[in-house]
């Protein structure tokens, strides 16, 4: 999306011009050139634009003899007083590729601005924003929207006078942004078209594609792996569950993160329906493995060498057929614990404890972290604005909260205490799948810690923010793209 160009921004006779100000604390924001800085007094002095994060002020530059701009428009962008961060530019990126496409421009040319800050997070942000922004999902449009944005751009440069490490943020940025963007696809794709064997397929693809390495458990062998809970889970459905197990190894010396990731490419309820209102949305429900498999795509094109990662996407539907599992059955999970399922609609649990447990068994990994839009309980006390973490291990916690403020993607933690497994018991099975309703993204958790042992685990409640996600300049309506992100930032900069 972005590359660099050796034009000097007064030489540039592209589409648009972008500038980029800080908030002055007197007088009018400047940016270095004085035709532009002259606008800007003027402006300012009206009380129009005076440079606060996101503010934007467009213009047409009047041609002269002496050629003093060649650009057909100049776009500035206010990037406000606060400290610098990398989620200040991936908004300002954000904010101008979305005035990009709502214009006629074809193409742009964005001035790194001089401040006094890392370049290189300054570049990649700004690369991030501008991929992140730009996403459009049309795949199912017939007609264009006559009132909707032009959606003509077609090239973003970056024009810096110091291009030190800035090839490599770009790239970076880019990277990210586009695995993110896959997985906002995944989620827009309707259930019919994205499918437990579309997981697969796109398993395949990336081993074949980054060196990877990709295994399929279809449905018979989950059956005899014992796996009750991803088998019982399907069984109102015409369409088989599979289990895609994706591995990048980098070195036998380095630690093993394992992955887990929601998939549940339909969710009903099962006998225990949800309500009409809304169940549309339910397609949504395999973000969490959309993110899993999307993070190891990113990490695999970006070659990163810190960790060896499995990532695991138990895939399914769960749906009310005929033989589907009832309120009050006992499944016996992988590796033997017994589950009284006294709720269908609480599946996701299900099937991520037999990838849990198996994945744990099989890849012995240092540690875990699974992904998945499991409760609404999570909305209720962290609406849409901080995934939900729970954890049993400090230091996995610490690294996975700077990683999601890093990436804007902010995760608050919830505590894990014993007291909420008590009310899992069961009369007649080990556990039984869900609690009361007090703490219910809580007890959920605690249900997939029985999975886990002693591994260090950290669980990701993404139902508030897999999609109706924080509004920011870079967020579509509808699915966010969550967590891809905030693990590829986790694996690039995880410490021992």
């Amino acid at each position: 999306m972005l590359q660099f160009s050796k034009v000097e921004p007064k030489n540039y006779a592209g589409d648009l011009l972008v500038y980029l100000v800080r908030q002055s604390g007197k007088g009018a924001p400047r940016c270095g050139v004085g035709m532009v800085d002259e606008v800007l007094r003027r402006v300012h002095a009206l009380g129009d634009f005076s440079g606060k994060e996101g503010e934007h002020l467009l213009f047409y530059p009047e041609k002269t003899k002496q050629g003093v701009f060649a650009a057909q428009r100049i776009l500035v962008v206010g990037l406000g007083k606060e400290d610098f961060s990398q989620e200040l530019f991936r908004k300002a990126g954000g904010t101008i590729v979305s005035l990009a496409m709502k214009s006629k421009a074809r193409d742009l040319l964005l001035v790194a601005p001089d401040l006094d800050c890392d370049l290189t997070e300054m570049v990649e942000g700004l690369s991030e924003g501008l991929v992140l922004g730009a996403y459009r999902f049309r795949k199912y449009k017939t007609k264009k929207d006559a009132d909707g944005p032009g959606e003509m751009l077609q090239q973003a440069a970056l024009y810096s006078a110091d291009r030190t490490g800035t090839g490599k943020a770009i790239k970076l940025g880019e990277i990210v942004a586009q695995a993110a963007c896959r997985a906002r696809d995944m989620a827009n794709e309707p259930a019919s078209h994205w499918t437990p064997s579309h997981f697969s397929e796109y398993g395949r693809q990336l081993a074949a594609a980054h060196g990877m390495t990709c295994t399929v458990l279809t449905q018979a062998r989950l059956k005899k792996l014992g796996m009750g809970g991803i088998v019982g889970v399907n069984q109102g459905s015409a369409c088989p569950p599979e289990m895609v197990i994706l591995e990048y190894a980098v070195k036998p010396s380095a630690p093993t993160l394992l992955l887990v990731g929601k998939g549940l490419t339909f969710d009903s309820g099962g006998i225990s329906l949800k309500p009409s209102a809304g169940m549309e949305e339910m397609k949504y429900d395999m973000c969490g493995g959309a993110a899993v498999l999307c993070a190891m795509q990113a990490v695999a094109q970006a070659k990163l060498k810190g960790l060896n990662l499995v990532a695991i996407v138990p895939a399914t539907e769960n749906l009310p057929g005929p033989a589907a599992l009832k309120p009050g059955d006992v499944i016996t999970q992988y590796g033997g614990k017994t589950v009284e399922v006294v709720n269908t609609d609480a599946e996701g649990r299900l099937i991520l404890a037999d990838a849990l447990a198996y994945g744990i068994k099989k890849y012995k990994p240092d540690m875990v972290i699974d992904v998945a839009t499991l409760t609404g309980a999570v909305i209720i006390g962290l609406g849409h604005h901080h995934t939900g973490l729970l954890s049993n291990d400090e230091d996995l916690c610490e690294q996975l909260l700077a990683a999601g403020a890093r990436s804007g993607e902010p995760l608050w933690r919830l505590p894990l205490d014993p007291e909420y497994t008590k009310q899992l018991k069961s009369e007649i099975a080990d556990i039984k799948n869900v609690g009361k309703k007090d703490g219910g993204a809580i007890t959920a958790a605690s249900f997939l810690k029985e999975f886990v042992g002693e591994t260090p685990w950290a669980h990701l409640d993404i139902a508030g923010t897999a999609w109706d996600f924080t509004e920011k300049s870079y967020i579509p309506k509808g699915p966010s793209g969550i967590a891809v992100r905030t693990l590829f930032d986790f694996v690039r900069k995880w410490k021992k």
